[in-house]
């Protein structure tokens, strides 16, 4: 169990999650020593409480008898947990508020009860649809036990680490699941790696198996295959393919014969995934998550989007990335809504799969947005039937928010933020003013805290006062895979160290600055480059920007701007450099303005800073050279 401490005047707040029992009471005793039970009033919330017994509500019971008549109040109670307080009758013996709240009870089960679950309550409705046929939970659960029968006598078991790697599909989603029901863990991967670059992952991550699906770099499964073989730093030894998923509803009459193996419980605390990061700030590294901090994570993301099974999303982000599994697909499925798999990420096919079937979710990182709404083939009738797209993974600035908002009217967009190590850690939810969504990402959510550390001193900024993001909450990974415990970011308080550099406002709103090594500093002066962009997006012919340093004989760094422009615009350098000096002190001008059709991207559709940050330097070299 975990409690979460807050106070307002001389009232303590005490919110507790997980489970009260006879093994977890100490800590609430711990807890009631901070309190000072002579001037303080206690309040003890259970909304993240999932279970409670009798020797817990033991404990309450002695909590009141320090407290005091008067002086405690136990708030925000589930149905479930007001059970055993009406089994016992300390209903009416404790200060309870009858506020029932919802608790969702997929929260403290694994991804193999999960889906076993969803089979037998509801196992006839529709949740996936590509563009061959609908798949309903039974016909998902079925084919996933059939394939985790194929992945055993391949030697798949419990804890075993198996890549996944592949563009959306449902084979992709299929899998996932069979690996779970055999207590394996998936290893989420790129599909746009190169066979050194998957070899070098399953040396990382000691990874013998690979279950591919459709790959950017596959011309030809055994070409690529073999190449993976072929690398020195290769550990695969068994390959799976994902490319047919219908051959298993083909085999489902199998299904009899194989129902009942693979009945050994999975804890919901044990590690079931791992995201690989992109690399796009250096090597990658594994990212350990179980099922609670995943599904826990989607509901808050469900509730946050106000899903109900009537909704239909456009998957478009990568299923290997945080924000397309969490955000989309295992929101979508907490909800039994449907989740529509279009064949490629071309804007094309996202604005007809979008038109054509009427989704009203569609999430996007900023980049990819702006492509969909900046494409030939867009008009604001085809996307009327979206209501809500979360934006993740970079900074919207507020013209390019006040753009979206201009060409997607009847859309409610939605700032997230968080990282594949902890997510989501803010939202900016329904009913935040227009000025929370243009300037910030939000207040953190539910069971998540935030502290602004100053990156010389080591001290907790004040509000207002740029620092790094430190993060703690429900949804913290356990680690990074193998990296040794002075290389975890994961400082000796538990708090999360981000390497994004922020600010919280008074009224408690996150804003990013941008990331703690992007910092450009010119002739020792400290220069944020989203500061700097928000800046040139204002000017009317700029669709995206993206600032970085360069090296400078002199300065050490100079600023560059990366542009991107509307279609049939043109730039003049001349008038930019006069419009910024009305916006930004002399030295944060840029000395370099490189235009591009388009910016390198991740398969994630983040753009990639490292090769940005790359060909700006070898341009600005370039221009160097001409110069001499």
């Amino acid at each position: 169990m975990r409690i979460f401490e807050s106070k307002t005047g001389n009232t303590v707040t005490l919110r507790l999650r997980g489970r009260l029992e006879v093994n977890t009471a100490e800590y609430l005793r711990e807890a009631m020593k901070k309190i000072d039970t002579e001037n303080e009033k206690l309040v003890l919330d259970l909304s993240e409480l999932e279970y409670i017994s009798s020797a817990g509500i033991r404990e309450l019971m002695i909590c009141q008898t320090k407290m005091g008549k008067g002086n405690m109040d136990i708030i925000k109670i589930s149905k479930s947990i007001m059970e055993t307080f009406e089994l016992t009758g300390f209903d009416d013996i404790l200060p309870v508020s009858r506020e029932d709240i919802e608790v969702p009870s997929y929260m403290g089960v694994s991804f193999k009860s999960f889906i076993e679950r969803k089979a037998r309550t509801c196992g006839d409705k529709v949740v996936i649809v590509d563009s061959d046929r609908e798949w309903t939970w039974e016909q998902i659960d079925k084919c996933a036990q059939i394939m985790a029968v194929d992945l055993s006598y391949m030697g798949v078991k419990k804890g075993t680490r198996v890549a996944l790697c592949g563009a959306n599909s449902v084979g992709w989603i299929i899998c996932f699941f069979a690996l779970q029901k055999l207590g394996a863990m998936a290893v989420l991967i790129n599909f746009a790696l190169k066979p050194s670059e998957v070899a070098t992952i399953s040396e990382l991550g000691d990874i013998n198996y690979l279950c591919y699906g459709e790959m950017t770099a596959m011309d030809d499964e055994f070409t690529y295959i073999k190449e993976v073989r072929a690398c020195h730093e290769n550990k695969i030894t068994n390959f799976f393919s994902l490319q047919s998923p219908i051959m298993y509803l083909q085999r489902l009459g199998e299904y009899e014969i194989v129902k009942n193996y693979y009945h050994e419980p999975i804890d919901a605390d044990a590690p079931s995934v791992m995201l690989y990061t992109s690399g796009s700030t250096g090597k990658p590294k594994g990212v350990i998550l179980s099922s609670y901090n995943l599904l826990r994570s989607a509901d808050v993301s469900r509730q946050a989007q106000k899903l109900t099974e009537d909704d239909r999303l456009c998957q478009a982000p990568p299923l290997f990335h945080i924000f397309g599994l969490v955000f989309g697909l295992l929101s979508f499925l907490l909800a039994d809504a449907k989740v529509f798999l279009p064949d490629t990420v071309k804007s094309d096919e996202l604005l007809r799969t979008i038109e054509e079937n009427k989704c009203t979710v569609y999430h996007a990182v900023p980049t990819m947005m702006l492509m969909l709404l900046g494409s030939k083939d867009f008009t604001p009738e085809k996307v009327s039937s979206v209501r809500c797209s979360m934006l993740a993974g970079a900074p919207t600035s507020p013209a390019q928010m006040e753009y979206m908002q201009k060409l997607m009217p009847g859309n409610h967009f939605m700032q997230v933020y968080g990282l594949s190590e902890i997510a989501p850690a803010t939202i900016t939810e329904y009913g935040d003013t227009q000025d929370h969504l243009l300037n910030t990402v939000g207040k953190p959510v539910i069971c998540c805290e935030l502290m602004i550390r100053n990156v010389e001193t080591g001290k907790e900024c004040a509000p207002g006062e740029m620092g790094e993001i430190l993060i703690k909450g429900f949804n913290m990974m356990l680690g990074y895979y193998k990296l040794p415990y002075d290389s975890q970011p994961i400082d000796a308080d538990g708090w999360l160290r981000s390497g994004d550099l922020g600010i919280i406002t008074e009224d408690g709103y996150l804003k990013i600055s941008g990331r703690l090594k992007e910092l450009i500093i010119r002739g020792g002066e400290n220069i944020v480059p989203n500061e700097i962009a928000d800046a040139i997006v204002k000017m009317d012919e700029i669709e995206d920007v993206k600032v970085v340093g360069v090296p400078s004989k002199f300065y050490g760094e100079e600023v560059a701007a990366c542009i991107r422009l509307k279609e049939g615009a043109e730039f003049d350098e001349e008038k930019a450099r006069d419009f910024l000096s009305k916006e930004l002190a002399k030295y944060k001008i840029p000395s370099y303005f490189f235009i591009y059709d388009k910016f390198p991207t991740l398969p994630s559709g983040k753009m990639d800073s490292v090769r940005l940050k790359k060909e700006a330097a070898e341009r600005t070299a370039e221009s160097a050279e001409i110069t001499d």
